[in-house]
């Protein structure tokens, strides 16, 4: 994520880089662009993984069923407040105040609220309405409407095409949450052993990546843009805004397996993940601090803003990371010791 926002701050690639349908140079240009499409399913998944344990365990603790979901809605609520008071202004340095607008903050607040409607059914059952909305998502795509007339514009943007108005709709991410919660009841209580947690995880995870490969390669349902090699950036570089039926499973996927290998790391090397545990204390916070340090620094005072390439946004990356670093292991302390509602909350 930190590499990914650093690029688009530092690197002169997003003076003319469409988003919505990126042409890169070279394969640099592709890893630091490509890198940042893990970032949205990975928040989601987990996410949804942290709403289905936070309510199983408030509620085995003698919380009842609506106090235990009434604390993730507030939650997902909060989310939805930082999205649209901090998060859309810090992008430009708070030059501007910018509430009319969702984005991945907000989405997954609001796949927070929907998760809690549905939490406490089986597994299986949550597999399957996963399964449904994303195999539907792709016809619901196909709904015409006009972006210049605002109620249709909010209303579609909000839940199923990307736009102006909302890049990031809650449909197919509510259906990765949905996922998350799903391996969550394994990899939290179901697998009982780490060897367990580490196998399940990479035949998932491969198996999901297999059949967005089989997707990908028949060329259409599932499918947004063409692509002209199995390989070439075009097959990797299929639509995430909105995101496509291969790029779910793609992703869903690539995320599985890195749970897998992160339990594999913590089994056996469980120092390495000490750097990591510091920002996973406090995601929100992270994501807050940073862009609008990015923003205020790069974009508002105008330093080194889109005028490097690969190097440059590397060389960001490493001062921002050794910026957040401290900040993060600082505000996880606060937050730990704090009682404070809206601190907990961050």
């Amino acid at each position: 994520m930190l590499l990914g926002h650093s690029s688009y701050y530092f690197n002169s690639i997003w003076l003319y880089l469409d988003p919505a349908d990126p042409l890169l140079p070279n394969w640099e240009q592709f890893v630091l662009r490509y890198i940042g499409y893990l970032c949205a399913p990975g928040f989601l998944m987990m996410n949804g993984a942290m709403v289905w344990w936070t309510f199983k365990s408030r509620v085995d603790k003698g919380s009842t069923d609506w106090n235990a979901r009434w604390h993730l809605i507030q939650r997902g609520l909060f989310l939805v407040l930082v999205q649209i008071t901090w998060v859309n202004s810090s992008w430009g340095g708070f030059s501007e105040f910018k509430p009319d607008h969702l984005g991945i903050i907000s989405t997954i607040g609001i796949s927070m609220i929907l998760l809690t409607l549905i939490i406490s059914m089986k597994w299986q059952i949550r597999l399957g309405i996963a399964l449904a909305i994303l195999l539907i998502y792709p016809f619901l795509l196909k709904i015409a409407y006009n972006p210049d007339v605002s109620w249709q514009q909010v209303l579609m943007q909000t839940f199923i095409d990307a736009g102006e108005f909302n890049k990031y709709p809650i449909l197919p991410w509510f259906a990765l949450a949905i996922l998350g919660s799903v391996m969550a009841t394994g990899w939290l209580t179901g697998w009982k052993t780490d060897k367990q947690k580490i196998i399940f995880s990479l035949v998932i995870g491969f198996a999901s990546i297999i059949i967005a490969t089989i997707i990908r390669m028949e060329r259409g349902f599932g499918n947004i843009f063409p692509f002209s090699d199995f390989g070439s950036y075009s097959f990797f570089l299929d639509q995430k805004y909105p995101p496509s039926l291969y790029h779910n499973f793609w992703f869903f996927g690539w995320v599985v397996v890195g749970v897998g290998i992160i339990i594999f790391i913590n089994k056996n090397f469980p120092k390495l993940l000490n750097l990591l545990s510091s920002v996973g204390k406090v995601p929100l916070f992270f994501y807050c601090v940073h862009i609008a340090i990015l923003g205020i620094v790069s974009k508002r005072i105008g330093l080194f803003y889109r005028e490097g390439e690969v190097l440059e946004t590397l060389i960001g990356f490493a001062v921002m990371l050794i910026v957040m670093l401290p900040l993060a292991k600082w505000f996880g302390s606060v937050k730990q010791r704090s009682k404070n509602y809206i601190i907990k909350l961050i």
